[in-house]
């Protein structure tokens, strides 16, 4: 008991109050820091009250390791410090199931580097009786809880300091998509939407609630919707991408100019009734050729349903279906595998048998279809396009980025089990 009260009177040290806000001050080097909390590397999350070392990891043998902290919902500015005394260090940084935050920072040794990064933390409550219907898949996952936690990854992965502080009064960008947008927890999978954060500054935070075989009309019935609209704000953002699961939907008044593109302009206008701006996006193509080395639609009128709602309301629109098209033909037939679920079997452990996915991707193909999203961004001259970091070059889907250069370090899990609506 005197252990567990003792803990808390140094974290209650280590908090700044700021109005409503709260600053949480984290230290990991061998010296103690006045107004930080030290964490010594058998801190383990779970044993220790409130934060810890997490998912039987600590920072030991320069392996990859996880740090939990309690907090509540909202959005939150985190600065890490990087580097360390003892020896170089290259660290990848993501948060909560494998949203990229930073690539690959290099420090020497003695050297440290400081960076700070946006990060949306919800859980399944709607007010005092309500909550989010999530699904078997979903239970015990990082998005749906009250926990902040940061991967730490890479040749050597080293953090000095970690800083936590409540940022509810900055912008979000909403997503609302299926299984090619979601934070997947696991390798080899990867949505386009939990690498986007990685491409903006701390002045923005981005909220995927998108979640695999969804469409646009269960993903209102699960009341992730509802979830959604309770927390946006007046010039928030909502970009709405669905069609993979949709077009499967069968029966009376089913299809892409009734009851899909109803759907869409229910989404789209609930946003603006919140003084929000909706963004419609065209789904991206499956990866499916013709004998002549061009995309095949399997998406039949539903990317057309979505144009032609974006132009009868006036919603801005980012046709992924169109750059997908040029992305996945200048990778050619057989380079496009490399963006897609696509390994031998042995890749990863526990796989017996080989993996052959044309829908999802793997994080070398969300990364460059993020980057699509963020070229309809600028393409459509959005305002929200100012939060986009300074160093983001500009993307051309006919010149995609090399798979030999790509290089954010897999996280230590990975699943064989393909996402819903595969």
């Amino acid at each position: 008991m005197r252990k567990t009260c003792y803990i808390f009177l140094l974290l209650l040290s280590s908090m700044t109050v700021l109005g409503q806000q709260t600053a949480y001050r984290f230290n990991f080097t061998d010296k103690p820091v006045k107004g930080y909390t030290s964490v010594p590397s058998n801190t383990i999350y779970g044993e220790n009250p409130v934060y810890g070392y997490d998912l039987n990891t600590n920072p030991i043998d320069g392996n990859p390791f996880f740090f939990s902290v309690d907090v509540p919902e909202g959005n939150y500015k985190v600065t890490v410090v990087l580097g360390s005394n003892k020896g170089e260090s290259n660290t990848t940084v993501k948060a909560e199931s494998r949203r990229l935050m930073l690539a690959n920072i290099k420090t020497s040794k003695g050297k440290y580097s400081a960076h700070t990064f946006a990060v949306n933390i919800r859980n399944t409550k709607i007010g005092d009786t309500d909550s989010v219907r999530i699904k078997k898949r979903e239970t015990g996952k990082l998005i749906w809880d009250d926990k902040l936690t940061l991967e730490f990854n890479g040749k050597n992965p080293a953090v000095a300091k970690i800083e936590i502080e409540k940022a509810d009064n900055i912008p979000t960008i909403f997503l609302a998509g299926n299984s090619t947008v979601v934070d997947e927890a696991e390798e080899p999978w990867c949505g386009w939407g939990q690498i986007f954060p990685g491409f903006f500054t701390s002045d923005i935070a981005i909220a995927n609630y998108a979640e695999s075989g969804e469409a646009a009309n269960t993903f209102v019935a699960s009341k992730r919707f509802a979830k959604l609209l309770s927390k946006m704000r007046k010039g928030d953002y909502l970009f709405i991408e669905f069609g993979h699961n949709d077009q499967k939907q069968k029966g009376e008044g089913k299809g892409p100019y009734t009851s899909y593109k109803s759907d869409l302009k229910y989404l789209a206008s609930k946003t603006r009734e919140k003084g929000a701006i909706p963004v419609l996006v065209t789904s991206m193509h499956r990866r499916f050729f013709d004998d002549n080395g061009k995309v095949k639609n399997t998406h039949g009128d539903y990317p057309d349903a979505v144009r032609q709602l974006a132009k009868e309301e006036n919603i801005t629109l980012i046709d992924l279906n169109n750059m997908s098209a040029t992305l996945y033909e200048a990778w050619g037939v057989e380079g496009s595998k490399r963006a897609f679920v696509y390994y031998p079997a042995g890749t990863f452990p526990n796989q017996k048998e080989p993996l052959a996915d044309n829908t999802h991707f793997n994080p070398y193909g969300g990364t460059e279809i993020a980057r699509c999203i963020l070229k309809g961004m600028i393409d459509n001259n959005l305002p929200v396009k100012k939060y986009i970091r300074k160093d983001v070059r500009p993307f051309d889907p006919a010149h995609p980025d090399d798979p030999d250069k790509f290089d954010i370090p897999a996280t230590p899990f990975s699943s064989m089990v393909k996402p819903d609506g595969n």
